[in-house]
């Protein structure tokens, strides 16, 4: 048998920038989403975006296109100076604005390969009014009972 935990990694803030929509598709209706800032601060990781590299692929779909589906990816530069590519999917309750996320980290730096095996969640509010997105991200461990 076994089990899932969830270990705090951090607070990932994103500022929302330009949309643009594509229109409907056989997926539902896609929207390009520019992310012109991203910083992730943690006890074992601090990091903001290296690169103008980040955007969500979003695609609403559903009732009132209440359902987002999120397509994710960006570079991080951490503090230190090693490169870390993140990427995630996720749901997005386009009523309330909270949204789950499943990041996954791929870098080749030594001092990070522990993120190689990382499987996270990120419970996030998305704010329209400011155009900030607030995620607390998880390492998900499982244990063998």
């Amino acid at each position: 048998m076994t089990s899932a935990t969830l270990v705090p990694m951090g607070t990932l803030t994103a500022q929302i920038g330009d949309m643009i929509e594509v229109g409907d598709g056989p997926k539902g209706k896609r929207i390009s989403v520019d992310v012109p800032e991203i910083t992730l601060k943690g006890d074992d990781l601090s990091a903001s975006l290296a690169i103008n590299d980040a955007a969500d692929w979003l695609t609403l779909s559903g009732p009132d296109d209440q359902l987002g589906t999120l397509d994710v990816r960006f570079t991080l530069k951490t503090d230190d100076g090693a490169f870390i590519y993140v990427e995630y999917g996720g749901r997005a309750d386009m009523r309330t604005n909270l949204i789950v996320s499943t990041p996954t980290f791929q870098t080749g730096d030594e001092r990070y390969l522990w993120l190689n095996k990382v499987q996270a969640i990120g419970a996030g509010k998305f704010n329209p009014d400011t155009g900030i997105l607030v995620y607390q991200l998880y390492k998900v461990d499982v244990l063998e009972d």
